[in-house]
Parts: structure tokens; C-alpha cells; sequence
């Protein structure tokens, strides 16, 4: 391989030249991947000082951040019993850290790109739990006065909402004053683009997208036979060969590599080598994309299997997501009645036409339904919808910026997400659920195909995994693939975790 594809003295892609008779002839294999370094030989490297610097800020912020969550938790909790806590109670705060440490809190920002707090919920519970144990079995060490059962549920409560809290608070905090993570990514051009959009949708990754590495030599979609890679948006810095090189002159922090069809002994030595280098490794697994992440790892004498759950729900987890869905809907129609009364003679007030649109979808076991939501367009939008068809920005569905159609207090609602509404008359007749994969119209439904299809397993739902992707910016071919994911790992907590990231979402008026 040519010298100028090996060694990359600036940051920045490479310049190519041609390939040499002798790449020309080891390129016929598409499924080959020819590296000339093996780990063993390769020279032991640490991480980048941006890298160790960006995880150290997450990991002290976090720390702290416990510390005076505990401290704060607390002090509330005895004063609020007028009871007195003593120099030990102060002294054995920092247990939360050890606890915490334990459960892997801090290490998990070192190997994650999207550092949420909302999946660390389960293990703070655990933490607030053992501390509030441990103070009530030591109270007499730790207070001058009974710590009653009272002030014990108190101090769980708050030390649970506040690590939650002051957690969130940390990571914006080393979010603002890190580096971003240079990510080079291993793969073809259509995986490249397809990382790309999911860290632009994505408003919590602090990464860039240096480059990208083919995943394999041979002629592939986008190149010519000779091996030069065409235009792609995602800039291209050499062979898989050169990679070490690469990593150094780019000085990157993180390697994604996305898997092609034969080739995955070679790239087990890729990971390898790159983890040898001091470059953090993160990797798409294309199993996953079928089964999902709701699996079980089974050891049998030193066999590992993979257990696979079916797929859609239990009739157990059937009957608790419809309680769910039956209790959360009722609450909220009760809460906003005066709301809703309000907005019905808003739109009644601002065009002519009914409150309510009433538009049919497909839902569970291909069965057709009428959704409902509030009137947001003029009352002839359907016929106009043809005349407009050539402004679509959406990919598979009909989204408009600037739709004409839509009302002054339409845009209102829309902006609100307020329009949506009604939909909890929906759920309440057993036609959608709070959380699941986006229903469709019928013409938008016969064009998904195989086992996509298998998204109609599970009730649609007025929010999904599309809608705090923002749904407009996603795709409707990824968009069924997302909802396909969702039936297959389906879970309680999960669908807790899109009603609460949901809140925020509306809350930005992001909603169109």
C-alpha cells in the first residue's frame, strides 16, 4: 500500500493515489479484508489526553454530584423529622460513591456515546436504596434522635430524585466543557450515512464524524471497478490496511465499526488492534437487529448462548401495558378537561369544520381504525394534498414546513403537540396504546414488506422511540425498523422511559 494512505502527518483525509497492480489483484475478493499488522506486533498505545481528559471530567462531575445529592437528601429528610444528625451520619455519605462504583455508574460514560441518565435509574435505585438501609439499621450511631420510619421513606425518596436530578445536571456541565469525540467509522457507505443521520438526529452525542475506513476491499456499491471511492458525504481515509496510521494522524477517540457479511474473524483483529491503540471501540451489532436487545447470555462449560425472547408481548405484559395505558389516559382527560374544552372552541371560533379529524389508520393484527386528534388544517385539506404533492420533504411520508393547510391555532396545537390529544380516546377503546410503533394510513402501510410486518404484533401508540427522534426527520424505511426493535424488547420500564423523554420533547415545542 502506498506510503501517502499510511502515514497521515495532519488531521484530515488523506490524498489519494492509485492502486498498485498488486492492490488491484488482492481487491477481486469482495469479502477480504488484508491487514498487514496483527495486534501482537502492533505497539501498545494509551488514549488520547482528550479522550482521558473528557472521562475523567464525567467521571469527577458525577461523583460530586453524589456527594451533594446525599448531603442534600440528607440533611432534608432529618430536618424535616426534627431530628439531629451526628458527625457520623455526615461521615458515611461517601458510601453512595463506593455503592455507586460498584454498580458500574461511572465507568458507563467512558464506553457510551449517548450519556443519558434516565438508563442509570435502576441502578440509583439501588443506591438510594442501600443507603437508606444502611441509616436506618445504624440510626443510633448516626442520629441523636429515633430516625423514624417516616423520615426513612422520606430520605429515599430524595436521594432518589436527587441523584436522578443533580446526575443530569453533572453531564451537561462535562458535556459543555469537553472536547467533542473524534469517531472514525469502519464500514461501507451506506452504514457511513447511516450513522451520520443518527448522530445528526441525535441532540445528546458530543461527537464528530471524522471519516470513515471501508469495512472490506473489492469492488462495492459506489465505488468503480479500479477501487476509488466515489462522492459520499462522509470523508473517506483509506484503506483498512492503513488504519493505525489513520487513527493516529486524525487523533481519534472512538472507532464505530459496522459489520459486513463475511468478514467477522478479520474484523475480531481489527478490534483488537484498535483496542490495543487506546481507541475506545464501539460496534453496531447486525444481530440485534433481528432479536433485539432484550436477551439473556447463557454459559454452558464455557459455551456462551444467546437466549432470544419471542417476540410481541405476554399475555402477563399485555394485561400490565394496558393497565398502564387505561390509568395514564384517564388521569390525563381528567386533568385537561378544562384544556380541551378551551381548545375545541378555539378551532370551532377560528375556521369552519369539525373539532375533531377523524383519519384511518392501521393498528394491531392489520386491523383498521379511526384516529382521532383536533382539527389543525382547513376542512378541504385532503383535496389540496394532491395539488401540494410535490413540496413533500418527507422520505415515505407527507411533511411540509410550511403546509398552507394548517390553521392559525392548528400551527398553535401542532407546536404544542396539543392536537394529539384526543388520541386518548384511542387508547381507552383498546385501538392504541400510550407507547408503541407509529401507526400508519393504509397507503403508507402497504408499502412495508417482510418481517417489518411484524410491527402490527404490538398496539400502535400515540408516542414512540419515532416521535423523540423527532418523527418528521425519520426516515419511514428506519422508522419501521426502529418499531420492529420496539416489539422486541418490549418492556415495562421502557415504555416509562419514552413517556418521560416524550415530556421534554413537547415541552420544546419541537412537535410538528
Amino acid at each position: 500500500m502506498e506510503a501517502s494512505r499510511r502515514a497521515q502527518p495532519e488531521i484530515g483525509p488523506p490524498v489519494w493515489t492509485p492502486p498498485s497492480p498488486a492492490t488491484r489483484e488482492r481487491r477481486r475478493d469482495p469479502r477480504q479484508i488484508v491487514v498487514p499488522w496483527t495486534p501482537d506486533v502492533l505497539q501498545e498505545g494509551r488514549p488520547s489526553r482528550a479522550s482521558l481528559v473528557r472521562n475523567a471530567f464525567y467521571t469527577r462531575y458525577l461523583a460530586l454530584g453524589d456527594v451533594i445529592a446525599t448531603y442534600a437528601a440528607t440533611a432534608l429528610a432529618i430536618g424535616a423529622t426534627d431530628a439531629t444528625a451526628s458527625l457520623s451520619a455526615l461521615a458515611g455519605v461517601p458510601i453512595v460513591v463506593l455503592v455507586a462504583k460498584v454498580l458500574g455508574l461511572y465507568e458507563r460514560d467512558a464506553l457510551l456515546l449517548r450519556k443519558t441518565t434516565l438508563e442509570e435509574a435502576p441502578g440509583l435505585f439501588h443506591v438510594a436504596t442501600v443507603f437508606t438501609l444502611g441509616t436506618w439499621i445504624m440510626q443510633e450511631a448516626l442520629v441523636t434522635e429515633e430516625f423514624t420510619a417516616a423520615a426513612a421513606g422520606l430520605l429515599w425518596l430524595l436521594l432518589f430524585t436527587l441523584l436522578v436530578v443533580v446526575r443530569v445536571v453533572a453531564r451537561r456541565i462535562a458535556k459543555r466543557i469537553t472536547t467533542p469525540e473524534r469517531c472514525v467509522i469502519i464500514g461501507d457507505r451506506a452504514s457511513a450515512e447511516s450513522l451520520k443521520r443518527s448522530f445528526e438526529r441525535s441532540g445528546t452525542v458530543n461527537a464528530v464524524i471524522v471519516g470513515r475506513v471501508p469495512v472490506q476491499y473489492g469492488q462495492r456499491e459506489g465505488e468503480d471497478p479500479w477501487g476509488v471511492d466515489l462522492p459520499c458525504s462522509v470523508p473517506f481515509l483509506g484503506d483498512v490496511d492503513a488504519l493505525p496510521a489513520t487513527l493516529r494522524g486524525n487523533q481519534v477517540d472512538r472507532v464505530l465499526i459496522y459489520p459486513a457479511a463475511g468478514a467477522t474473524d478479520a474484523l475480531l483483529d481489527v478490534i483488537r488492534a484498535v483496542k490495543a491503540l487506546g481507541v475506545q471501540v464501539s460496534v453496531v451489532p447486525r444481530l440485534f437487529e433481528v432479536i433485539g436487545s432484550s436477551a439473556a447470555f447463557d454459559d454452558v462449560e464455557g459455551t456462551t448462548l444467546l437466549g432470544i425472547r419471542r417476540y410481541g408481548l405476554s399475555r402477563s405484559s399485555r394485561a400490565m401495558k394496558r393497565a398502564m395505558d387505561v390509568t395514564g389516559a384517564l388521569a390525563v382527560l381528567v386533568l385537561l378537561s378544562p384544556l380541551l374544552a378551551a381548545i375545541a372552541l378555539a378551532i370551532k371560533i377560528d375556521s369552519r369544520g369539525p373539532v375533531r379529524f377523524r383519519q384511518r389508520r392501521i393498528g394491531e393484527g392489520e386491523r383498521e381504525f379511526e384516529m382521532i386528534k383536533f382539527r389543525t388544517m382547513t376542512e378541504d385539506a385532503d383535496r389540496q394534498k394532491v395539488e401540494l404533492e410535490a413540496l413533500n420533504e418527507a422520505d415515505g411520508l407527507f411533511k411540509i414546513a410550511d403546509d398552507p393547510r394548517i390553521t392559525r391555532v392548528g400551527r398553535l396545537l401542532r407546536k404544542a403537540s396539543l392536537d394529539e390529544i384526543p388520541q386518548l380516546i384511542n387508547v381507552l377503546r383498546g385501538d392504541m396504546s400510550l407507547v408503541g410503533p407509529r401507526p400508519l394510513v393504509p397507503g403508507d402501510d402497504e408499502r412495508i414488506r417482510g418481517w417489518h410486518r411484524r410491527r402490527l404484533h404490538v398496539p400502535p401508540g400515540m408516542t414512540g422511540h419515532w416521535q423523540i427522534l423527532g418523527s418528521s426527520r425519520v426516515p419511514l424505511g428506519e422508522m419501521v425498523k426502529i418499531d420492529y426493535l420496539y416489539g422486541a424488547n418490549w418492556s415495562l420500564w421502557g415504555d416509562l422511559k419514552i413517556l418521560l423523554r416524550t415530556v421534554p420533547y413537547v415541552l420544546a415545542r419541537r412537535g410538528q
